[in-house]
Formats: C-alpha cells, structure tokens, sequence
C-alpha cells in the first residue's frame, strides 16, 4: 500500500472515530440531562431506551441510536474496502484466486482451445498473465471513490443497509461507485496493457485466430472485457468482507461493531 493510500486510510477513519466520539458524547450528555429531568425512557435519537446499557450482543437493533448504527456501518465499510483494495492491489491479487481471476471471455473459449492445440498456448497465457497484471495496478485506485460514496451516505441509507442483510452494503457500493470506477479503471488498464504488452499479445491472437477458415471471427474490445472483470473481481471481494463483519463476530474489530452488527 502506498504511503498516500495510508494516509487516506488514516484519515478517514480519523473522521470516523471523530464523529463516532461526538455521537457518543452527545449521548452521554442526553442521558445526564434526562436523569436531571426525571426522564429515563428515550435516548438521542427520540426512541426506547429500555434496552440501553451494556448489553453488547443480542440487543434489538430497533434500541441502538441512529448515530451507533451511521458510525458502525462507515466504520464497518472503511475496514472492508481497505482490506478488499489490500487483499487485489498487489501481486497474484487476481492471477492467483481463482474465484476472481481473469481468463479469456466466454465467446473466445473456441478460440483459445484452438490456438493452443495450434502450439500458442505460451502466447495465450501471456495474454492471460496481462490481463490480471492490468486489474491488480488499477484495484488501488478504489478506495478513495469507496469513501466518498461511504462518507455521503445519509442515515436512511446506513439503517437500510444494516437491516438488508448479507450484501446490502456492497449493492449500496456498487450502485453508487460502478460509473466512477469504470472511468478510473479503464485509462490505468489501458496503460497498464500497453505497458506489458497486452494489447500486442491479444491482437496477435486474434489475428492468428481470425485467419483460420471457416472460424466465427472474433474482436472484443480488451479494456472493456478487463475492465468489467476488474470490477466484478473488486465487489466479489467486498462482498467478503462485509459477510466475515455480518457473520463472524471475530471479525468485528471494535465495540461499536460488536453492539450494532451483533444486534438482532
């Protein structure tokens, strides 16, 4: 991870934490004023408050504040995209999972078997190494559009996506950062293929593969086709982690995760 890409990462959970210390200040101020005032049954945001304390598992969800839940999800999604964006911007982030990992499109498998049984399979594999070459340099340029979408995102939206269960926060990210990633993915791929030679490599094979007879010529458009494997391979591995934060109380790294993630 670059030194700029930490200190992103630092700053924004920097805000994170500030503004889930103001949260819980203005809480604790709440309290004191209803405990002068006689009142004990609402918290700060107006609701129930019989289930307050410090009860941290198992809580309803409906007796966590507003401010809990907005603070719990930004964090939770800050901790997923760091580690997401970690685990694809280094080497063999893509070519070495063969859940995410690029191969030739669908419509070209015929002609990848073909060219290999012609002795091109070297050629091919190039090809193949480039394209998953070209998704791991542009995976680093993901975070900073993951935290604008995350730090724009309204109460309704975090409550939403809270109660939505397991890929409710990654259909939030993708809906709102596909068209952003795409026009910041494709200019690094495109450099990135030329860089290596991809683009050289994937014309000689289709080339040499459109000048069999009888064959249906075949001519994708590279960037494109590793483009939408780049992103796809991205949100899969979001999808991760949101799951391991939903799912396995382990990964919850801090007590306001605990509380919201582990409320039913």
């Amino acid at each position: 991870m670059s030194i700029l890409k930490k200190a992103t990462v630092i700053l924004f959970a920097g805000m994170i934490t500030a503004q889930c210390a103001n949260a819980q200040i203005n809480k604790w101020i709440d309290k004191a004023n209803d405990a002068i005032n006689g009142n004990s049954g609402n918290n700060n945001n107006g609701r129930p408050g019989s289930n307050q304390g410090s009860n941290q598992g198992g809580q309803s969800l409906e007796s966590i504040s507003n401010n809990e839940i907005v603070c719990a999800l930004k964090e939770a999604l800050q901790v997923g995209a760091r580690n997401a964006t970690g685990r694809l911007n280094v080497m063999n982030g893509f070519f070495g999972n063969q859940l995410i990992k690029i191969l030739m499109p669908p419509e070209a498998k015929q002609m990848e078997s073909t060219l290999r049984s012609m002795g091109l399979g070297p050629q091919v594999d190039k090809a193949i190494l480039s394209m998953n070459r070209a998704a791991e340099d542009a995976s680093g340029q993901a975070v900073n559009i993951f935290i604008n979408a995350i730090t724009s995102m309204s109460i309704q939206d975090a409550i939403g996506i809270v109660r939505g269960g397991q890929g409710a926060a990654t259909n939030y990210l993708k809906q709102r950062t596909t068209q952003q990633l795409t026009d910041a993915f494709r200019p690094i791929i495109q450099n990135s293929l030329n860089k290596v030679g991809a683009t050289r490599y994937w014309s000689d094979i289709f080339t040499t593969y459109n000048k069999i007879p009888l064959v249906t010529k075949v001519n994708p458009d590279l960037v494109a086709y590793v483009t939408e494997r780049a992103l796809n391979g991205l949100f899969v591995t979001i999808a991760d982690e949101e799951n391991k934060i939903r799912l396995n109380p382990g990964a919850r790294v801090s007590d306001l995760l605990k509380k919201v993630f582990g409320a039913r």
